[in-house]
């Protein structure tokens, strides 16, 4: 590699953020003029007459070409007025390529009015029956209804087209269209950020399915990179790098060399610059922490690993957001990997969402909670509707001991909010707060990971996006990742998810279909046995329950006395023993009850309690109240009973 092409490459790490995604016209704007004349009266700024002359000329330009494009009846005339319709977008400015696109969604919409026209006609028609092919011959006056009939609806059927396909479908023809289509719909989307106007959310979903039909696998070239591809390429995979920046030329090269692997997505139009990329690290385990990955050294050999390892996947252009290509990447990957070893295939993933959603919770129920504390809830019944225990008792007291300026709070809730909304994040690396953050950091994140969902669907973007693909949650890996970004993104926790390649199909379907998230029957912590024990632990102090592992059934009265309450605990809508346990207002009383839980009967809490018989060999689990009281109390909260007798 010669010394200009590695100062290339070196200029590429030195770029900001803004402009290593450059995807959007924005960033390529050629202003016109270049030095526009100003005069300042007080703060009043006003433009020269001439200035604003000439970039309104250009605008009805760009215009009137683009309207010449999409009207031109032959292709081959329309590619010299395709030209100099892009470079004239290029010469807009953000407001005019707003109004030129708001132009496009309404003018060249559907023809509502032909439309209209053809239903009426469409609905007044009789429908052709199955038997009518066969009387077509012996019926000149039914094989005339079906013409007209198919005729209307055929019309129909390209009447719902919108006038600007034309348009969209000559870009995508011509020399580097794919490429300026992407980079149009990347202002689009800048642009419904600010301003989410219908016409222009329509045109931008029109647009987005059309790419994604253009961008199928069976059109996308899969390669791999490697250090002795042209150092262009190799600069957009320094630019472009979304997850874990790569820091230098040491850095890349590791990246790309012994124990390491870097494949991407390429389009015939596009040429030189992958789509789509991923990084996969060949390692004897799944790691449990982003520095094994980019850190150790040197890697182990290629034939001593067990496992290709996901750690980086980055989409090059914002104007292909929501397309999912990273879908059919990851299974070409697995299968042209698993022809050279067989593999277990897991990714180590960062959380992005986790701290955004905790710091909202935080806030929202830290204030309700102080309103109940005040007796606001009188004047504001919507506080008591939606409060709800964030944190167990026992982390409520852990983190109230934790009396510095840094966490001072009125209850545990407002004490985490405070410590980790700092901007500096000490606690991250305070010895004293960290055990104390642990378990309760893991315990949410296992819960926003699982259960928090949107449209029935993972809340966590990535997660959403494993999940979807049909992958499952293995592990979540406490300080997984100490960068910053890390820290502040998911308090540093990462998560496994795992490809397995029998089971891959069923999980995308029914993920699909319901939104189930499969979860290993492994823990999905992190952490040792006596760590998971102890988090079954602090839920005692919620609800009164301890959770025992048996090897052998109780007498057969314990095990016939609670079959009614074990029936109506199997009918609880909760997705995990959290759910159950986690319920506050149960005071202790005299006596006791137990549930035994069999094995075979955990289907929905397979999740969170099957590790403890594959770990203890136990074939049941107790569930062990203060009383039958406190336990009809949890099951009349889930929803399960009606009433709790007194």
């Amino acid at each position: 590699m010669s010394k200009k092409n590695l100062a290339i490459l070196l200029r590429a790490r030195m770029r900001s953020s803004n402009h290593s995604a450059k995807s959007s016209l924005s960033q390529f704007t050629k202003e016109i003029p270049s030095n526009p004349q100003e005069n300042h009266s007080g703060d009043h700024i006003v433009r020269n007459s001439s200035e604003l002359d000439t970039i309104g000329r250009v605008y009805d330009v760009v215009r009137e070409t683009m309207h010449t494009a999409i009207s031109a009846t032959k292709t081959g005339g329309s590619d010299i007025t395709l030209n100099d319709f892009e470079e004239g977008y290029f010469s807009l400015s953000i407001e005019d390529r707003k109004k030129l696109l708001l132009a496009l969604a309404k003018e060249y919409d559907v023809n509502r009015e032909q439309v209209r026209e053809l239903i009426k006609q469409y609905l007044g028609l009789e429908t052709p029956s199955s038997d009518d092919d066969a009387e077509l011959h012996s019926s000149p006056k039914k094989e005339a209804s079906s013409s007209v009939f198919y005729r209307v609806e055929w019309s129909l059927r390209h009447a719902l087209k919108p006038t600007y396909e034309t348009f969209f479908e000559r870009l995508n023809t011509h020399p580097g269209g794919l490429r300026f289509l992407s980079i149009l719909r990347a202002d689009l989307l800048s642009i419904l950020t600010k301003d989410n106007m219908p016409s222009l959310r329509a045109l931008d979903s029109y647009l987005k399915e059309k790419l994604g039909m253009w961008l199928s696998p069976a059109t996308l070239e899969l390669h791999q990179i490697t250090w002795d591809d042209p150092a262009s390429l190799l600069e957009k995979i320094v630019a472009y790098e979304a997850v874990h920046p790569i820091s230098n030329l040491l850095d890349l090269k590791r990246r790309l060399g012994i124990g390491r692997r870097c494949f991407g997505y390429f389009h015939p139009s596009i040429p030189g610059e992958p789509l789509i990329f991923i990084e996969v690290a060949l390692m004897e385990t799944v790691a449990q922490t982003i520095q094994e990955v980019l850190w150790d050294n040197p890697p182990i050999p290629e034939n001593q690993a067990t496992c290709a390892l996901f750690y980086s996947i980055s989409s090059t252009q914002p104007g292909l957001a929501g397309i999912n290509l990273g879908k059919f990447l990851i299974k070409r990957v697995i299968t042209l990997v698993k022809k050279e070893m067989p593999h277990t295939f897991a990714t180590l993933s960062p959380i992005p969402g986790y701290m955004q959603w905790l710091l909202s919770k935080l806030s929202s129920q830290s204030r309700f909670a102080e309103e109940e504390r005040g007796g606001g809830t009188q004047s504001n019944p919507s506080s008591s509707t939606f409060s709800e225990k964030v944190l167990l008792p026992g982390e409520e007291q852990a983190l109230m001991s934790l009396s510095d300026d840094s966490s001072s709070g009125s209850n545990g809730m407002k004490v985490l909010l405070n410590l980790l909304s700092a901007k500096n994040c000490d606690w991250a690396t305070s010895p004293r707060i960290l055990p104390v953050l642990e378990p309760i950091l893991m315990r949410l994140c296992a819960r926003y990971l699982l259960q928090e969902k949107k449209r029935g669907k993972a809340l966590d973007s990535v997660a959403n996006f494993h999940l979807q693909n049909g992958a499952m949650v293995e592990r979540i890996n406490w300080m997984a990742d100490r960068s910053e970004k890390g820290i502040h993104q998911s308090g540093g926790i990462m998560v496994n998810y795992v490809y397995r390649l029998e089971n891959i199909e069923d999980f995308a379907q029914s993920y699909f279909g319901s939104g189930q998230i499969h979860a290993s029957p492994a823990p999905p912590y992190g952490v040792d046995l006596a760590r998971r024990t102890r988090i079954f632990g602090e839920a005692k102090w919620r609800s009164g329950c301890a959770v025992s592992l048996v090897k052998r059934n109780g007498s057969g009265s314990d095990l016939a006395s609670d079959l009614d309450l074990w029936r109506a605990l199997s009918l609880s809508s909760a997705s995990s023993l959290f759910d159950l346990l986690d319920m506050g207002g149960l005071g202790p009383s005299d006596g006791g009850a137990a549930v035994f839980l069999p094995s075979s009967c955990w289907s929905r809490w397979r999740s969170f309690l099957g590790w403890l018989t594959i770990l203890t060999g136990a074939s049941m689990v107790l569930l062990s109240f203060p009383s039958r009281l406190d336990l009809l109390r949890v099951l009349r909260c889930r929803g399960v009973c009606e009433e709790a007798s007194s």
